[in-house]
């Protein structure tokens, strides 16, 4: 997707199929609950959803998210519906009992193009205790063994907080022996469930993206951000190449979010409608919506990061200055990095007190 417009057509499209879920997760963004909600999208208004973005062009990355989708009977229609217009249907399932050998195997026969599955400690313990379910880590490792006997690319998801960081070089060898084909690294955002949880300094994250940029150089699976846009800027510090490395999209400019009552949002982290899908077209919101608009105009960041010289390659996680400044154009607290003319207020980091 190098090359993109992001001003016509998002790199990534997620829909929020439903928020039910079994899992109680210490950092779920949605706050997931164990019953499907009664307002979520139909089975009618979620095809007709797909058929609005596929306005967007042949191949647009689609992700149906949670809570568990699998939660819904017509996951493996709809996954079906997505592919027949030409969309690249792609799943974030939780690692649950619902996500059988047999619905891994009716999904790769529609089409789907990859599986992402949470893994957050590299052992059951770790993992489980994340998770807030037992038999969590190994229902995902079944998973992870279905996807690859079916032929259905699999992608790790991981989160970074103070609890999780110490376990991702195990995590590393793990996703490596899993023959996963992309790493991404979610750095925390306090929403949901996740404000409980305490992030890594931002004289951390920067190091963890370092490593992160050895990890991509070194391992034949590729290495993403996930509110981390740093990333880029790290890299591009450390090398001639760096502007030029998978970073990840922010929110608004190459990403949009539907709830699963369809409102559009940027992100799922940065919960702002611009409107619902079942009464506007999801492609004029992403072109059109004034908020969007904004935050793919760089020039409008506020603090440091608008006196930055690496915003047009990396711009800050517009989520995380949301949650903590009500702004989304405020300066992201996580990056640590100063320009060095720059001599105005820094953003509050009162979670920088150590890991």
């Amino acid at each position: 997707m190098r090359g993109l417009d992001t001003s016509e057509r998002p790199v990534v499209f997620i829909w929020e199929l439903t928020q039910a879920c079994e899992l109680s997760c210490e950092h779920c963004r949605a706050d997931a609950q164990p019953h499907r909600h009664p307002d979520e999208l139909s089975t009618a208004e979620g095809k007709q959803l797909l058929e609005d973005v596929s306005e967007f062009g042949e191949g647009q990355l689609v992700v149906l998210s949670g809570g568990d989708p699998c939660k819904r009977e017509d996951l493996v229609e709809l996954v079906d519906y997505g592919t027949d217009l030409g969309l690249s249907m792609t799943l974030t399932p939780s690692g649950t009992d619902q996500l059988t050998r047999e619905v891994i195997q009716d999904l790769a026969d529609v089409g789907l193009k990859r599986m992402a599955l949470s893994i957050d400690g590299p052992d059951p313990d770790s993992h489980d205790a994340f998770r807030g379910e037992a038999g969590s880590f190994e229902q995902t490792m079944r998973a992870a063994k279905a996807a690859a006997d079916v032929g259905v690319p699999l992608q790790i998801n991981t989160t970074v907080c103070r609890r999780t960081v110490g376990g991702l070089p195990e995590l590393r060898t793990l996703v490596a022996d899993l023959d996963a084909v992309l790493w991404s690294v979610f750095f925390l955002v306090p929403v949901g469930r996740g404000r409980v949880l305490d992030p890594i300094s931002p004289e951390r994250a920067d190091d963890v993206m370092s490593w992160l940029g050895d990890v991509s150089d070194e391992e034949e699976f590729a290495v993403k951000t996930t509110e981390a846009p740093q990333y880029r800027r790290v890299l591009a510090q450390g090398d001639a190449d760096g502007g030029n490395r998978r970073g990840g999209v922010i929110a608004g400019d190459g990403f949009a979010f539907v709830s699963h009552t369809g409102e559009m949002y940027p992100s799922g982290f940065l919960p702002e409608s611009v409107g619902n899908v079942t009464d506007e077209d999801p492609v004029d919101l992403y072109r059109n919506a004034e908020l969007f608009e904004r935050l793919r105009d760089r020039d409008q960041l506020k603090g440091k990061c608008g006196a930055c010289p690496f915003r047009s390659i990396c711009g800050g996680s517009r989520s995380r200055a949301y949650a903590y400044t009500g702004d989304p154009l405020e300066s992201d607290p996580l990056c640590p990095f100063v320009p060095p003319e720059y001599d105005g207020p820094l953003p509050e980091q009162e979670f920088a007190s150590g890991d």
